[in-house]
C-alpha cells in the first residue's frame, strides 16, 4: 500500500448514542478499523440561510483507501442528518504495525 492508501473520516451527529451507533456499525461491517468519539464540541455553520450553533459529538473513523467508498455509503445510510458531514483526510505517516493491523481489520 501507498501513504494515501489510509485515511481518517470525519463525520458529526447531534447525539452521544448516535455516534456510537455509527462508530459500533463501520466497525462491525469491517468499513472501519476502529472509530473515536468526542464531544460534545459545538458547531457553528450555515444552514438553510441563516447561522446556526448546534452541540454535536465528532466521530473519526480509521479505514483504507480502499474501504472509502463503502464507509460512505454506511454512513450515508446510517446517518439522520441531510447532509452529513463526511470528509476525509490522508494519512501520510503512521505506525507500520498500526497501519498493518487497519489494513487487517478492514479487509473484511
Amino acid at each position: 500500500m501507498t501513504v494515501s492508501d489510509w485515511l481518517t473520516v470525519l463525520t458529526t451527529t447531534d447525539a452521544q448514542e448516535k455516534a456510537e451507533a455509527l462508530a459500533r456499525g463501520a466497525v462491525e461491517a469491517r468499513v472501519a478499523a476502529c472509530a473515536q468519539i468526542s464531544g460534545p464540541v459545538t458547531s457553528v455553520y450555515r444552514w438553510k440561510g441563516g447561522i446556526e450553533t448546534a452541540q454535536e459529538w465528532q466521530v473519526l473513523f480509521k479505514t483504507t483507501g480502499t474501504r472509502y467508498a463503502e464507509l460512505e455509503a454506511h454512513l450515508r445510510a446510517a446517518h439522520d442528518y441531510d447532509t452529513p458531514e463526511i470528509i476525509a483526510t490522508p494519512v501520510v505517516r503512521g505506525s507500520a504495525a498500526y497501519l498493518e493491523w487497519l489494513e487487517k481489520e478492514t479487509a473484511g
